[in-house]
């Protein structure tokens, strides 16, 4: 009954979080597009931090923007989202823009100096990742002092239950992984922005941003190619993937035999018995060198052989995370250690039997949870209320006021994350997605680049059909277009 009444009183205070008295100097953010997210994302997790608060808001319909104001408590409403930029008194932007809109915005945040939380994917492609998160802007900070600061809202790995799940794993030792993630089938209309290729959707372009983070974090590495990508398209265009299945092939492998694969697999239109998302992950058997307890086993079993051989303790360690997006809710970390005890002959006695014996199996399995970082006996900020925006918060701010970060996603990760998902799109022959641009950012793409990236995806996956995004086509809307795109873009979630 305990845990029952922690887990209701928990799950309530995700979304109505004790409020905390404000700093005399917090950090103001400007929120760009009243998005569905922005609530979760950052307003709630604003409340119970002392250094930030939300100050203004901007929507392409100012009655919205209002509306949106009063509900969630947001002093001031501006007409544009330059306004906002051009605001001296914002330090901060939070883009929840429709993934197309992402990388025109954040530039031009950047370029105002200020620093940038930007939704997930940060932009359609790997080639506008490296342009944007390798901005000169971002060493220098242009015209400004300080060079301001841009996160990817990667907020699953914020959270302490991720740092829990890690350290069970060992990235070098993991044979395979994989990480699915679920939409229940009615959450999503037939004409939701996500199915929208010209704003680089894509179920890939979502759900499949936390499955490749999620499984590269695990391998320690971005993926060398990707094997297989099969997908169904989404109701209103056949570019646009609702569902998707990716298989990679990672650094490492020591042959045909060993390969080290990573699966992902995310679909917007789930059934029923899909509801979990959860990373499951195989290491390669281990020698046990650190595992207190054996060590007398191990001397028995050397006299019982006549000192002829040498016995070792090898381990084969199993670890499933449930519920990893969202884990304030409810999750569950399950490690399952198989051991075995092997007796390895040496000299004239290994020609006379099989070299490597079993001698005796036994196993050892735990499930363990942490809502806090205390729970895994960590001192750093938390409650078991903080969802993982929350945590990302926290280091967000710590970053902007140049205090240590505990956790991170930067600018590389980005990057390859993208590249993950560039190399799906292609295995799948579906064009990569591009975002908006204007003349003066366009100019900042390096299209060479990224076709030398295809190129070479094409050439491990022997693809001879080179797939190139039509920018010029896919990305000029008329003013009426772009109006009706954005606002059906702040339904988002």
């Amino acid at each position: 009954m305990t845990a029952l009444f922690g887990l209701a009183r928990r799950n309530w205070q995700i979304s109505n979080p004790p409020e905390v008295p404000k700093s005399p100097k917090p950090l103001r953010f400007g929120v760009l597009s009243a998005a569905d997210i922005a609530p979760s994302a950052l307003i709630v997790p604003s409340k119970s931090h002392p250094e930030v608060v939300v100050q203004v808001i901007a929507a392409r319909d100012p009655s919205k923007a209002k509306a949106f104001a009063q509900k969630h408590g947001i002093p001031e409403v501006a007409a544009t989202y330059q306004d906002i930029l051009d605001n001296q008194n914002i330090d901060c932007v939070y883009i929840p823009l429709p993934n197309g809109l992402h990388l025109k915005w954040a530039l031009r945040a950047l370029e105002a100096g200020k620093h940038v939380l930007l939704e997930k994917p940060s932009v359609g492609n790997a080639a506008e990742a490296r342009a944007l998160f390798r901005s000169p802007l971002l060493a220098s900070g242009g015209p400004h002092r300080t060079p301001p600061v841009i996160l990817e809202a990667a907020h699953f790995v914020f959270h302490p239950a991720w740092a829990a799940f890690m350290s069970f794993v060992s990235p070098p030792d993991v044979a395979s992984a994989r990480a699915t993630l679920w939409v229940p089938r009615w959450r999503l209309g037939a004409d939701d922005i996500r199915y929208r290729y010209e704003l680089a959707g894509g179920a890939l372009m979502d759900l499949g941003f936390y499955t490749a983070t999620a499984i590269m974090r695990v391998f320690g590495s971005v993926a060398e190619e990707c094997i297989e990508c099969k997908t169904e398209p989404g109701s209103m265009d056949a570019r646009c993937d609702r569902w998707f299945k990716a298989r990679y092939r990672f650094p490492g492998g020591d042959g045909p035999n060993s390969e080290r694969i990573g699966e992902i697999e995310g679909d917007f239109k789930a059934p029923l018995d899909r509801i979990s998302p959860d990373v499951h992950v195989v290491h390669r058997p281990v020698v046990v060198t650190d595992d207190s307890g054996l060590e007398a086993d191990i001397s028995a079993e050397v006299e019982r052989a006549g000192g002829a051989a040498k016995v070792e303790v090898v381990r084969i360690r199993k670890v499933k995370f449930t519920t990893f997006v969202q884990p304030t809710y409810m999750h569950s970390i399950e490690v399952d250690d198989e051991y075995q005890m092997r007796q390895r002959l040496e000299g004239p006695a290994a020609a006379l039997q099989p070299a490597v014996a079993v001698l005796k199996t036994w196993r050892k399995s735990k499930t363990t949870k942490a809502y806090t970082f205390r729970d895994m006996g960590a001192e750093q900020p938390g409650e078991p209320y903080w969802a993982t925006y929350r945590y990302q918060l926290e280091q967000f701010v710590n970053r902007v006021r140049g205090r240590e970060t505990r956790q991170w996603f930067g600018g590389e990760d980005s990057i390859n994350t993208m590249r993950m998902i560039d190399m799906a799109y292609t295995a799948a022959k579906l064009p990569l997605r591009v975002s908006e641009v204007d003349k003066k950012t366009e100019e900042k793409l390096e299209k060479p680049e990224q076709k030398s990236d295809q190129k070479a995806a094409e050439m491990k996956s022997d693809k001879k059909t080179e797939l190139k995004p039509d920018r010029r086509v896919e990305q000029k809307f008329d003013k009426q277009f772009e109006q009706k795109l954005d606002r059906r873009a702040e339904q988002r979630t």
